[in-house]
Protein backbone atom coordinates (compact mmCIF):
# COMPACT_ATOMS: atom_id res chain seq x y z
CA UNK A 1 0.00 0.00 0.00
CA UNK A 2 1.09 3.13 -0.96
CA UNK A 3 0.70 6.52 0.76
CA UNK A 4 1.56 9.44 -1.29
CA UNK A 5 0.94 11.52 1.92
CA UNK A 6 -0.23 15.51 1.24
CA UNK A 7 -0.95 17.53 -1.62
CA UNK A 8 -0.87 20.92 -1.94
CA UNK A 9 -4.04 22.37 -0.39
CA UNK A 10 -6.17 21.33 2.03
CA UNK A 11 -7.02 18.08 -0.52
CA UNK A 12 -5.04 15.05 -0.64
CA UNK A 13 -5.07 11.24 -1.56
CA UNK A 14 -4.85 9.15 1.54
CA UNK A 15 -3.68 5.83 0.30
CA UNK A 16 -3.64 4.09 -3.12
CA UNK A 17 -4.35 -0.04 -2.58
CA UNK A 18 -3.16 -1.85 -5.91
CA UNK A 19 -5.69 -4.39 -6.38
CA UNK A 20 -5.16 -6.04 -9.31
CA UNK A 21 -5.66 -3.70 -12.66
CA UNK A 22 -7.82 -1.55 -10.34
CA UNK A 23 -6.42 1.48 -8.07
CA UNK A 24 -8.51 3.05 -5.14
CA UNK A 25 -8.05 6.56 -4.40
CA UNK A 26 -10.07 8.41 -1.85
CA UNK A 27 -10.15 11.89 -1.06
CA UNK A 28 -10.91 14.05 2.13
CA UNK A 29 -10.93 17.73 3.19
CA UNK A 30 -8.70 17.91 6.58
CA UNK A 31 -9.34 20.87 9.14
CA UNK A 32 -7.12 20.37 11.92
CA UNK A 33 -8.08 22.86 14.98
CA UNK A 34 -6.71 22.77 18.26
CA UNK A 35 -5.31 19.12 18.18
CA UNK A 36 -8.80 18.35 16.61
CA UNK A 37 -9.04 16.90 13.04
CA UNK A 38 -12.36 17.47 11.14
CA UNK A 39 -12.79 15.91 8.39
CA UNK A 40 -15.41 15.67 5.53
CA UNK A 41 -15.75 13.21 2.66
CA UNK A 42 -16.30 13.64 -1.34
CA UNK A 43 -19.30 10.76 -1.31
CA UNK A 44 -21.21 11.32 1.82
CA UNK A 45 -24.25 11.59 2.56
CA UNK A 46 -26.74 14.99 3.80
CA UNK A 47 -26.99 16.33 6.21
CA UNK A 48 -23.90 18.38 5.86
CA UNK A 49 -21.69 17.29 8.83
CA UNK A 50 -17.99 16.59 9.71
CA UNK A 51 -16.64 13.65 11.25
CA UNK A 52 -14.23 14.78 14.12
CA UNK A 53 -10.98 13.11 15.77
CA UNK A 54 -9.27 13.81 19.10
CA UNK A 55 -7.76 12.03 21.66
CA UNK A 56 -9.11 8.68 20.64
CA UNK A 57 -12.23 9.26 19.85
CA UNK A 58 -14.73 9.94 16.66
CA UNK A 59 -17.60 12.19 16.65
CA UNK A 60 -19.78 12.87 14.30
CA UNK A 61 -21.29 16.45 13.96
CA UNK A 62 -24.09 17.90 12.39
CA UNK A 63 -24.08 21.59 10.36
CA UNK A 64 -27.08 23.53 10.84
CA UNK A 65 -28.45 25.80 8.78
CA UNK A 66 -28.92 28.04 11.27
CA UNK A 67 -25.15 28.01 12.11
CA UNK A 68 -25.49 25.47 15.15
CA UNK A 69 -23.55 22.53 15.67
CA UNK A 70 -25.16 19.30 17.36
CA UNK A 71 -24.09 15.64 17.42
CA UNK A 72 -25.51 13.64 14.72
CA UNK A 73 -28.74 11.75 14.78
CA UNK A 74 -27.39 8.58 14.09
CA UNK A 75 -25.85 4.94 16.40
CA UNK A 76 -22.35 5.55 15.72
CA UNK A 77 -22.21 9.35 16.37
CA UNK A 78 -19.88 9.06 19.35
CA UNK A 79 -17.62 6.46 19.08
CA UNK A 80 -16.55 4.48 21.39
CA UNK A 81 -19.57 5.09 23.37
CA UNK A 82 -17.76 5.64 26.45
CA UNK A 83 -16.06 8.74 25.32
CA UNK A 84 -15.25 11.64 27.80
CA UNK A 85 -17.87 13.51 27.69
CA UNK A 86 -15.45 16.53 28.41
CA UNK A 87 -13.97 15.46 24.78
CA UNK A 88 -16.75 15.68 23.48
CA UNK A 89 -17.93 19.15 24.60
CA UNK A 90 -14.75 20.61 23.52
CA UNK A 91 -15.27 18.93 19.93
CA UNK A 92 -18.39 20.83 19.99
CA UNK A 93 -17.04 24.06 20.71
CA UNK A 94 -14.66 24.13 18.54
CA UNK A 95 -16.70 22.92 15.87
CA UNK A 96 -19.15 25.93 16.81
CA UNK A 97 -16.47 28.91 17.26
CA UNK A 98 -15.35 27.62 13.33
CA UNK A 99 -18.56 26.86 11.92
CA UNK A 100 -17.68 29.28 8.72
CA UNK A 101 -14.53 26.49 8.32
CA UNK A 102 -15.98 23.94 8.33
CA UNK A 103 -19.00 24.69 5.82
CA UNK A 104 -16.83 25.82 3.36
CA UNK A 105 -14.84 22.71 3.74
CA UNK A 106 -18.43 20.46 2.88
CA UNK A 107 -19.41 22.68 -0.03
CA UNK A 108 -15.49 22.21 -1.73
CA UNK A 109 -16.16 18.47 -1.40
CA UNK A 110 -20.23 18.74 -2.42
CA UNK A 111 -20.15 21.38 -4.95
Amino acid sequence: MANFGRWPGRYHPITLKPKGAWVIVECVSTVRIGGIIFQVFPIDHEPRHVHALYAGIAVIIDLLDDRMVTLADRPDRISPGNAKRSDVKKILRVAAEHFDELVAAWERMHP
